[in-house]
């Protein structure tokens, strides 16, 4: 899919610093980070060498992939900071953490997380809605991970706590493949 010789430069992956109870979810990084690299693609990460988190890493890696890690000082050795990337950034707090992935990459993608994954992908949704973005933002829902999170916005529109336009800031991939044929494509 795309042009020849045109391809997304960047793609922020926000996942779980954990693997989670169903092996679909470990699989799922591990088919991303692959895909990415394959698809000439630099994944942008937090940087972290544990759970989904690494597993998406090392299999970019694997694959001849481009990786920049961003982390926080304060989780560092709890993340397990992965030190074997060419770009590695450290920084003083979540929020700045937040800002430089996303200030690197052309689309989010969510991948199953816990609660650090939900606030990035609301703070990325929030400046969508706010219009301090256009970039696109992908939930990768691997067997109906994320269903509660969509059906939460769903509410959030029905009971006037945002427009509908609030569902068209992001949408809602269901495979690995399904995901990379979506992603738009820009010059490098």
């Amino acid at each position: 899919m795309g042009l020849k010789g045109v391809t997304m430069s960047s793609v922020c992956v926000f996942c779980g610093s954990r693997f989670g109870k169903n092996g679909s979810y470990k699989a799922a990084a591990e088919d991303l980070g692959n895909a990415i690299a394959k698809e000439g693609m630099r994944l942008v990460y937090g940087a972290g060498d544990v759970g989904l988190m690494g597993t998406v890493a090392r299999s970019c890696q694997d694959a001849g992939g481009e990786v920049f890690g961003v982390i926080p000082v304060h989780l560092f050795d709890r993340e397990v900071g992965k030190r074997d990337l060419r770009t590695f950034v450290v920084t003083e707090n979540m929020h700045e953490r937040k800002k430089v992935m996303f200030m690197n990459s052309d689309a989010i993608v969510v991948l199953p997380g816990g609660a650090g994954s939900l606030d990035e992908f609301f703070e990325v949704l929030t400046w969508a809605q706010l219009d301090l973005h256009a970039k696109p933002i992908f939930i990768l829902n691997i067997d109906g991970y994320w269903d509660t999170l969509v059906a939460l916005v769903d509410q959030i529109v029905d009971d006037g706590f945002a427009d509908a336009s609030l569902k068209d800031l992001f949408r809602v991939v269901h495979t690995v493949p399904e995901l990379i044929n979506a992603l738009p494509r820009v010059p490098r």
